[in-house]
């Protein structure tokens, strides 16, 4: 096993960012159901991520999503997440739920739509500017039902002229990264429906774009570790949205469903340097709580990611290559599963106690009786949603 002390000292440094959607409402195309105390403007929201921050130690930073968090004074906005003792982080463009966009956003055969969109990923530019973010998110559910419904090469011309103008408006340390998903809501075809296609147009941009790896965006049976290896490899990862899925898009809470995977997926990311000091690998949540509380669900999700990062870190690197340089199949698979049948609960406790920390997140919010008191002072108003 890898030393408890680098392993230690790698988790002080690692950071978790909550998305802001997380804690309004949210749901499935048949119901939302509201909760009480769900924040209802963007302030509340980064107050109740500032407790994720509070409990774990590790999640300082929160997306935005526009318009869903639209506000008239985004350095106010930026000022007050200092004030709750967190930051703004990506900001995330929303082209998907305008009537205009039914059959595309920058990839729309209307000229005007296209202008429209990107006018919009240039606004969230704007946005990045007055809040200090360093990353625009971008995913696009543009794609077609059916065939001949439009030229699927002329999309993907429409969509590389819509990304150039948005890069070149970057300036300093500002990235774009662009997310792929197999399908949904388009059928036939979807303009960015995979790691490749993300890369090429990435590869195509420039330095500064990258690609983001959605974990619930993947067709079934797919091998993310082998993505997330080759994307590093390339110097072309640029965030993760983490979240877990049984069938298919779920946004469930990251490591719900598949904790093996989180664990090999992060395993890539030890060995192909994605926790090292100034690596550019984000590590962000993209989830919905639809039955479960909001804030008790991330602080859960960030944990999550915590036991698996610490499961990764505890591989012994020097035996694993050994038996791989061997041929010692079966050997260089016990090396994984010893560290991951580990439990890294009791080191993960001890961590946080050594931060000031109460050792067990969950149990520390439920006693703060942060949640009794926005319940009481959230009456009135509309809630947050996600805007469906």
């Amino acid at each position: 096993m890898a030393s408890t002390t680098a392993v230690r000292a790698a988790l002080r440094t690692q950071r978790i960012e909550t998305p802001s959607w997380a804690y309004g409402n949210s749901g499935t195309r048949f119901k939302v159901f509201a909760q009480q105390g769900v924040p209802r403007d963007p302030f509340e929201k980064l107050a109740d991520a500032a407790q994720v921050h509070a409990f774990t130690g590790v999640a300082p930073s929160v997306s935005l999503h526009i318009p869903w968090d639209k506000v008239d004074d985004y350095a106010a906005l930026a000022k007050h997440a200092r004030d709750q003792g967190v930051v703004i982080g990506a900001v995330n463009a929303n082209v998907f739920q305008d009537d205009d966009y039914m059959l595309g956003s920058v990839t729309n055969p209307d000229p005007r739509v296209r202008r429209k969109a990107t006018d919009h990923l240039l606004e969230c530019v704007d946005i990045m500017d007055a809040t200090g973010s360093r990353d625009l998110k971008l995913w696009f559910s543009d794609g077609t039902n059916y065939p001949g419904q439009d030229d699927i090469r002329a999309r993907q011309d429409r969509l590389a002229e819509a990304l150039a103008e948005v890069y070149a408006r970057l300036t300093g340390d500002q990235r774009l990264i662009l997310e792929y998903k197999f399908f949904e809501p388009a059928f036939y075809t979807t303009d960015v429906p995979d790691w490749g296609t993300a890369y090429a147009h990435c590869l195509k941009l420039g330095d500064r774009a990258k690609v983001v790896v959605d974990t619930g965006h993947h067709a079934p049976g797919t091998n993310i570790e082998f993505i997330v290896a080759f994307l590093l490899r390339e110097g072309k990862l640029g965030a993760f949205d983490f979240n877990s899925r049984f069938y298919a898009d779920d946004d469930l809470m990251v490591g719900a469903a598949d904790p093996f995977q989180l664990f090999r997926i992060m395993h890539e990311v030890v060995r192909g340097g994605g926790l090292d000091a100034g690596t550019e690998v984000a590590f962000m949540l993209d989830q919905c709580h639809n039955i479960e509380p909001k804030i008790p669900g991330q602080i859960r999700s960030v944990m999550n990611v915590q036991e698996a990062t610490a499961k990764a870190l505890l591989v012994d690197a020097e035996a694993l290559a050994a038996a791989q340089q061997a041929g010692d199949v079966l050997g260089a698979n016990a090396v994984l599963m010893d560290a991951y049948n580990t439990d890294v609960r009791p080191l993960l406790a001890e961590l946080r106690a050594e931060l000031g920390l109460a050792p067990d997140p969950m149990a520390a919010y439920a006693a703060s009786g942060y949640a009794e008191r926005i319940k009481a002072e959230r009456v009135g108003g509309a809630q947050a949603g996600w805007g469906a």
